[in-house]
């Protein structure tokens, strides 16, 4: 008989997303006439850039003949890509890596889920509330997380990040084996300085901690004194895994293309206290179960570092935060208590009169027609709040913030 794994069983019964769309077209299918704007799922709105779109063409020609045509790519990318990642992503900042230490995906979020797979079950892993959903969910399904108890995971550290503390998570006070952080942040927006960073890579470094750190949004910053990424912190190559997407940098949510960087200085030991080199194990993972990014899709994002696509995509990356300035401004007159949306996409909105995060969901639905995400969806420290992202199209978003306007007087 084949057995289930019942970690799988814990999980909630449907992702969060999910659980939106499903209310969303419940509401559609009962008022068929009214038109929904959606300012919750952050998926991109603006076209691919030119400069996207010449490299897919281009690629595309050159799989229709024999002499250029592509099969079966390296697992880990494309040497091209990978050095365009080291030559304007990280040496700029003063970063160096080797180009074995770059691994394409085909976006964050797989890797975000699969990486947990190269530690043992029984670490203890902690988390900033609110968090990705991703983090947590991969970790339950291989029994890392424990059993819910109200609104927690049993075995999951949580480091609320609130208006109390200015949404800075607070360094544990007990050892933890991993450690995920997200920055920008999803869901709230927020940044981390260099020294709050340091103070992390510090603790992993005394604790003998890993870090997983998600910088999906780092293109989104206006500010060049905030980190990219964890590695302009000294140390952190030795304790930190770090994921990079082209999805909201470039529009690739369609396209599918991202990278993660997995230095040769991180380890993990064995319970006789051998040091087991990541990265290694990293790619003898990738080359077992991923058959490597499509030459097109790498192509595509090779594109995106030549002076003409850096340009496009900056264009693109100012319509989006144009649009979360307009929103935050918006908001705020309004008098909603507003955060994030000066360095992300992304803005975290307290709920007023202390409403529940899914109860204002369904109050914003049914009086402006517009769609938010609960923030409980997010975790604990969630509720009372709700993401809106700046990805939609400035028309469309205007309209939004006129509607929420009506219906809030």
């Amino acid at each position: 008989m084949a057995l289930v794994n019942e970690h799988f069983l814990k999980l909630p019964n449907n992702y969060l997303f999910a659980d939106i769309a499903k209310k969303v077209n419940a509401f559609k299918t009962t008022h068929p006439n009214v038109d929904v704007i959606s300012l919750g799922i952050g998926d991109v709105t603006q076209p691919l850039c030119p400069a996207v779109i010449e490299a897919i063409h281009r690629a595309a020609d050159e799989m229709a003949t024999q002499a250029s045509f592509r099969g079966y790519g390296p697992e880990q990318g494309y040497d091209f890509l990978r050095e365009a990642i080291l030559k304007n992503d990280f040496l700029p900042r003063g970063i160096r890596l080797d180009m074995n230490e770059i691994f394409i995906n085909e976006g964050a979020k797989s890797d975000t889920g699969n990486i947990q797979e190269l530690i043992r079950w029984d670490n203890s892993i902690g988390v900033t509330d609110p968090i990705y959903p991703v983090y947590i969910d991969s970790n339950v399904m291989i029994g890392r997380a424990g059993v819910v108890e109200g609104d927690h995971w049993s075995n999951v550290v949580y480091m609320p990040c609130t208006a109390a503390n200015g949404f800075i998570p607070q360094i544990p006070d007990r050892r933890v084996d991993v450690i995920y952080l997200c920055y920008p942040n999803n869901p709230t927006g927020m940044t981390l300085t260099k020294d709050e960073l340091r103070k992390w890579v510090n603790y992993a470094l005394k604790n003998d901690a890993l870090i997983f750190f998600d910088a999906a949004y780092e293109a989104y910053i206006q500010d060049d004194s905030i980190p990219h990424s964890i590695y302009e912190i000294r140390g952190a190559r030795k304790c930190a895994i770090e994921f990079h997407s082209y999805s909201k940098t470039a529009g690739f949510t369609g396209v599918r293309c991202g990278y993660t960087v997995v230095p040769k200085e991180v380890s993990a030991a064995t319970i006789s206290g051998e040091r087991i080199p990541l990265n290694h194990l990293w790619y003898r993972r990738q080359c077992t179960k991923f058959n490597g990014t499509s030459y097109i899709s790498q192509r595509a994002a090779e594109a995106i570092y030549t002076p003409e696509g850096k340009q496009q995509v900056r264009a693109t990356i100012d319509y989006y935060m144009q649009n979360a300035k307009t929103m935050l401004t918006t908001l705020q007159n309004l008098g909603f208590e507003v955060y994030g949306g000066q360095h992300a996409p992304y803005l975290w909105v307290k709920t007023p009169n202390g409403s529940g995060s899914w109860q204002f969901f369904e109050e914003m639905l049914y009086g402006a027609h517009v769609v938010c995400t609960p923030g409980i969806g997010f975790g604990p420290a969630g509720e009372g709040y709700i993401r809106l992202t700046a990805f939609g199209q400035q028309e469309k978003t205007s309209e939004a913030l006129s509607r929420i306007e009506k219906w809030m007087k």
